[in-house]
């Protein structure tokens, strides 16, 4: 059974970065065509198309360490080092959606501008 949940862990880890490749190589091609064909505005298109594959990598990444953590190595060392990386990682998440869509992840609508 701990060899199949290892496995689960590093095959949603793996899913991760297929998304985060698969996201900046489209987004890449996508920016590089907008650009050539002068649509839109390019930057902030490819800007919140990478920021929200990597929120959705994030996502990921977190609940791979939950998995490991939890089926497999549960010590109290492994589990602070657990909510070490779960704040740093939802720090990132805040980080991008304020970059990307201008607002406090906990606000709704675009809230440019207002706290």
């Amino acid at each position: 059974m701990r060899v199949w949940i290892e496995m689960a862990s590093l095959g949603i880890e793996a899913l991760a970065v297929v998304i985060i490749v698969g996201s900046v190589t489209y987004g890449s091609l996508r920016f590089l065509l907008h650009l050539s064909r002068q649509v839109g505005d390019p930057y902030t298109t490819y800007k919140v198309l990478i920021g929200r594959s990597l929120l959705l990598a994030l996502e990921f990444l977190v609940a791979a360490d939950v998995i490991r953590t939890v089926a497999l190595q549960m010590t109290l060392q492994n589990i602070s080092m657990l909510g070490a990386l779960v704040l740093i990682r939802t720090f990132l998440s805040w980080s991008l959606v304020v970059e990307t869509e201008g607002r406090w992840p906990w606000r709704s609508g675009s809230g440019r501008g207002s706290d």
